[in-house]
C-alpha cells in the first residue's frame, strides 16, 4: 500500500504563549514534505511549488539553490537511499531482525524474502536490526512473515512488539564453554606430542604408527566440535556470504579455519607431524570471544539508559457514554471526549470545549497551543487544562503513530554501513584464493608433488587470516563503546564509529537540545521596581494559575515554589471565583480580581498597561519569551517572563561542533524565537518554521552537502535522525528518538554531542591500527608460507604476537 504523508494541522505563534490555530487546503500537498497546505498556500514567485508553512518555503529555496555542476552529485548522494517499496502494490510490514551484522545480511534477507511468493520487495538494514516487507496480502497472511525470514541464525519479530529476549548471547556462552573445554584439550596434546617436535626433540608418539594416528585422530576429533559447533556462527555468516554473494570477514575466517583443518586432515592422513589442527581452534575461540566481548560491552553500556516513556494511545473514551473502547474500534466522525493530561487519540477536530494543547511531542516545540470548536487536534498531542470533545478525522489515524511508521520506513531504507573490515575481505578473500590457486598451479607446473603443491596452497589460505584479523574490530569498538558509556554515551550503533568521522554537517534541533525544552520563568519585571511588588505580583500569579494545569501557569507556579512564595493556593484565592479566559485566567483574591494572561486578554478586562512594563513586553517578544501580565484593580502590575531557557554552555558547545563542521539550527518555531540562534558564532545556517514532517526531507537534502549528523530529542525528530548518517539523540528525549538514533546522551550535556565525535575518531583510528597489525602479520607469512618455509609453531607464535598486539592496543585509552 502507498504510505500516506503525515499531516500539519496548525501553525504557532511562539511570541504569543497562546497561539493559535490555521485552516487547511484539501489542494495537493505541500512540495517539500507533502503535507496538507493551508487555504492559501505559501508561495513565491520566484519558486516553483506551494508549501505548507514559511520554514518548508524557506528549506527548499536553500538547498535546492545549488549551481549544475553540484546538481548530479547532490542527487547521487540522495539515491544512495533510495526507497522502492512505496511504489509496490500491497500492504507494508516492519519487522524487528535479530542477528544482522553485516550488510551481507541485509542481501541475503533481501534475497530469501523476495523469492517467497507473495512478497512484492524488501528492504533491509543491520544498523537498525529493521526489516521492511511489501507484501500481498491475498498470499501471504501477515503472521507468517516473521516465520518467512526466520532461520539461518536469524530471528525477525513484529517491529511493534518490543525488542525479544536476545538468545545469540546464551548461545555464544554455550559455545564457549564446550568449544573452550576441548580447545584446551587440544593445546595440551599438542604442547605434550607435537610442539616438542617443531623444536627437534624426539616424538612421544610416532606419527605414521598407530600410536601417532591415535594422537592424531582425537586432536581431529576435538578440533571438529570447536570448528563445525563453537564455530557454526561463523560459518552460517560464511555461508550468507556466499549466498549473497558479498564476501566479508566470516568469510575470510571461515577460509582460514577450514583451510587449516582440511591442510591437517589430509597431512595426518600421510603421517606427517606439520599439523594446523591448533590454528583452526584458535581462531574459532579468539574471534567467538571478540565477537561475545563485543556483545557483552554493548549490553552494559545500554543498561545505562533508563526506561522511557511510551506515548502510544491504545483506548479512547467515547464523548457520548463515557465508555474506553480499544482505538481500533474508532471510527470517522465518532467524539471522543479527552481529559487534562490526556493524550489525544486521534487525529480530528474539536466539536467542544477549550483548551490549551502541549504539542511538544509531535512538533518538538514547548509552547502550547490554545484549542477551541472547529480547530484541528493531532493524535498524540496533550490536552493541558480543559476537557474537549474531538470528532475523529476521515482516516482515523494518529499523527503519532504516522511518525512512528515513517521513522520505521526510513530505517529500513537506511543501509548500514560496510564495516572497513568487510570491505577489506571483498579485497582481500579473492586475492587469496587466487594466490593459493597460482602458487599450487606453479609447483605443479615445476614438478612438485600433488601432495606437496596442495598442502603449500592451503598453508597459504591458513595464514591469511590470523586471530587479529578477527579481533580488530571487536575489540576497537567494545573499547569506544566502553570509553563513552564512562563519558555518559551509549552507542546503539556500531556504525557511528564509521560515519562519524566523516561528519561534514551538524544539525541541531532548538528545542529541547539547545534549549532545555520546558517552560520556566526567566524575569520578573514590575512597575517601579519595588521588591515588595515584586514577591506580591508572583505570589498573587502562582496563586490564581496553580489552579490552571496550563504549561506557562505551571512554570510561575514553579517559580514561586521556589522562592517560597507560595504553599497553598486555597489559603489566598477563593477557588469558587476562579475563570477560565481566552489567553488567560482570573479569580479573586483579598476581595480584588486578579488577572493573569495575555496582554490582550487584560486589557480586555480593563487594565491599563504603564509604558515601562510595555517596553519590556517587546523585549521579551524580541527574545523570543513569552510575556505573561498580572494586574489587578484597574492596572497592570508586572510582567513575568516565561521561556525555554537555553541549556548551560550551549554556545561552547556549538563552537566545539563548528570547528571543521558546518552547524545548522533547525527549529519549527519562527520569529525571535528563532533569529536569536542566528548570529552565535559557530552556526552557518538556521531553518526556521520547519515542520516535523519536513525534518527528515531537510536531513536528506543536506546529505547532498556531506555527511550528516541530526542532534535532537524529541518524537518529531525521530524521522530526521533516522535519515541523517549519524543520528544523536539526548537521554531525556523521547523513546522514538532514542530507537532512531545511534548513539544516546544520557546527562543531556550537550558538550557530550562532541565528545561523541571525538570517541567514534578515536574508535575508528584504533580500528585502522589493529587492521595494521594483523597485515604485518600477513605481510611476513603470506611469503613465508609460499616458500614452503612457515612451519605451524611459528605460525601459532607469530600469530599469538600479532593479536597480542591487537589487544593491548585497543585497551589503550582513546
Amino acid at each position: 500500500m502507498s504510505r500516506r504523508p503525515i499531516s500539519e494541522t496548525s501553525e504557532t505563534e511562539p511570541s504569543d504563549g497562546y497561539p493559535s490555530s490555521a485552516s487547511e487546503s484539501d489542494d495537493d500537498g505541500c512540495t517539500l514534505c507533502s503535507f496538507p497546505v493551508p487555504a492559501e498556500p505559501i508561495t513565491d514567485p520566484d519558486v516553483d511549488g506551494q508549501f505548507c508553512c514559511q520554514g518548508c518555503l524557506q528549506v527548499h529555496q536553500a538547498l535546492d539553490d545549488v549551481d549544475d555542476a553540484d546538481a548530479d552529485a547532490v542527487r547521487d548522494r540522495l539515491d544512495d537511499d533510495p526507497s522502492t517499496l512505496d511504489d509496490c502494490d500491497g500492504d507494508d510490514a516492519f519487522l524487528a531482525v535479530d542477528g544482522m551484522h553485516c550488510a551481507t545480511c541485509e542481501a541475503f534477507l533481501e534475497t530469501r524474502a523476495t523469492s517467497t511468493e507473495g512478497i512484492l520487495g524488501a528492504e533491509a538494514s543491520y544498523a537498525t536490526d529493521t526489516l521492511r516487507l511489501a507484501y500481498d496480502p491475498e498470499t501471504v497472511d501477515d503472521d507468517e512473515l516473521a516465520d518467512i525470514v526466520s532461520g539461518y541464525g536469524y530471528e525477525a519479530r513484529d517491529r511493534d512488539a518490543g525488542r525479544g529476549e536476545d538468545h545469540r548471547d546464551a548461545a555464544l556462552v554455550k559455545f564457549l564453554i564446550g568449544g573452550g573445554l576441548f580447545g584446551m584439550m587440544v593445546m595440551v596434546w599438542y604442547a605434550v606430542f607435537l610442539y616438542p617436535t617443531y623444536f627437534g626433540y624426539e616424538p612421544l608418539a610416532e606419527f605414521g604408527s598407530y600410536d601417532g594416528y591415535y594422537v592424531a585422530v582425537n586432536i581431529w576429533l576435538m578440533t571438529s566440535f570447536v570448528l563445525f559447533y563453537t564455530g557454526w556462527p561463523i560459518l552460517r555468516g560464511a555461508y550468507v556470504s556466499l549466498r549473497a554473494g558479498m564476501p566479508n570477514m566470516d568469510l575470510l575466517v571461515s577460509l582460514a579455519a577450514l583451510g587449516a583443518y582440511a591442510y591437517s586432515t589430509l597431512a595426518m592422513g600421510l603421517g606427517r607431524t606439520d599439523l594446523y589442527f591448533d590454528v583452526s581452534v584458535a581462531i574459532v575461540l579468539v574471534v567467538t570471544g571478540g565477537t561475545y566481548y563485543e556483545g557483552t560491552i554493548k549490553r552494559r553500556a545500554a543498561g545505562l539508559l533508563s526506561d522511557l516513556t511510551e506515548a502510544q494511545v491504545d483506548e479512547a473514551r467515547l464523548a457520548e457514554t463515557g465508555e474506553t473502547v480499544s482505538i481500533d474500534a474508532i471510527e470517522p466522525g465518532d467524539r471522543l471526549l479527552v481529559r487534562p493530561g490526556e493524550r489525544v487519540p486521534l487525529d480530528g477536530t474539536v466539536h467542544e470545549g477549550q483548551a490549551a494543547v502541549d504539542e511538544s511531542l509531535i512538533t518538538g516545540e514547548s509552547l502550547p497551543v490554545e484549542k477551541e470548536s472547529g480547530d484541528p487536534v493531532r493524535g498524540g498531542t496533550v490536552v493541558t487544562d480543559a476537557p474537549l470533545v474531538v470528532t475523529v478525522g476521515e482516516d482515523a489515524e494518529s499523527t503519532h503513530d504516522r511518525l512512528v511508521s515513517l521513522l520505521w520506513s526510513i530505517q529500513s531504507a537506511r543501509p548500514g554501513v560496510q564495516r572497513l573490515a568487510d570491505k577489506l575481505a571483498t579485497v582481500f578473500v579473492p586475492l587469496v584464493v587466487t594466490l593459493a590457486t597460482l602458487v599450487t598451479a606453479t609447483l605443479l607446473a615445476t614438478g612438485s608433488d600433488l601432495s606437496t603443491a596442495f598442502l603449500i596452497g592451503l598453508t597459504v589460505v591458513i595464514v591469511s587470516c590470523p586471530c587479529a584479523l578477527g579481533l580488530a574490530t571487536p575489540l576497537a569498538i567494545a573499547s569506544g563503546v566502553q570509553t563513552a558509556a564512562k563519558r555518559g554515551i551509549v552507542v546503539a550503533a556500531e556504525t557511528i564509529f564509521e560515519d562519524a568521522p566523516d561528519v561534514d554537517i551538524v544539525v541541531l534541533d532548538k528545542t529541547g537540545t539547545l534549549t532545555e525544552g520546558a517552560m520556566s520563568v526567566e524575569g520578573l519585571h514590575v512597575d517601579g521596581g519595588d521588591e515588595d511588588t515584586e514577591r506580591t505580583v508572583l505570589r498573587r500569579a502562582a496563586a490564581v494559575e496553580a489552579l490552571s494545569e496550563h504549561p506557562i501557569g505551571a512554570a510561575i507556579v514553579d517559580a514561586a515554589r521556589d522562592r517560597e512564595e507560595i504553599d497553598d493556593a486555597d489559603a489566598i484565592v477563593d477557588t469558587e471565583t476562579f475563570e477560565r479566559h481566552v489567553r488567560g485566567v482570573s479569580a479573586q483574591i483579598d476581595g480584588e480580581r486578579v488577572v493573569v494572561g495575555h496582554p490582550d486578554c487584560c486589557r480586555d478586562h480593563g487594565l491599563s498597561i504603564p509604558e515601562s512594563l510595555e517596553s519590556r513586553l517587546e523585549a521579551a517578544r524580541a527574545a523570543g519569551d513569552v510575556p505573561v501580565v498580572v494586574g489587578w484593580d484597574g492596572r497592570a502590575r508586572g510582567v513575568i517572563v516565561v521561556g525555554d531557557a537555553p541549556r548551560e554552555r550551549w554556545q561552547e558547545a556549538v563552537r566545539t561542533l563548528s570547528d571543521g563542521r558546518e552547524v545548522v539550527v533547525l527549529t519549527g518555531d519562527e520569529g525571535p524565537a528563532a533569529d536569536r540562534f542566528r548570529d552565535v558564532d559557530g552556526v552557518s545556517e538556521v531553518f526556521a518554521g520547519v515542520p516535523p514532517e519536513a525534518k527528515a526531507e531537510t536531513v536528506r537534502r543536506l546529505r547532498g552537502r556531506g555527511t550528516v549528523a541530526m542532534v535532537g530529542d524529541g518524537s518529531n525528530d525521530a524521522p530526521a535522525l533516522a535519515a541523517a548518517d549519524v543520528g544523536i539523540a539526548l537521554g531525556s528525549g523521547t523513546e522514538l528518538a532514542t530507537d532512531a538514533a545511534d548513539a544516546v546522551i544520557v546527562g543531556d550535556d550537550l558538550e557530550s554531542v562532541a565528545e561523541t565525535f571525538d570517541v567514534a575518531n578515536g574508535t575508528h583510528r584504533r580500528i585502522r591500527q589493529n587492521l595494521g597489525w594483523a597485515f604485518v602479520y600477513n605481510a611476513i607469512a603470506i611469503p613465508l608460507a609460499i616458500t614452503g618455509l612457515l612451519n605451524p609453531l611459528f605460525a601459532a607464535v607469530a600469530m599469538a604476537a600479532s593479536s597480542f598486539l591487537v589487544v593491548v592496543n585497543s585497551a589503550r585509552s582513546l
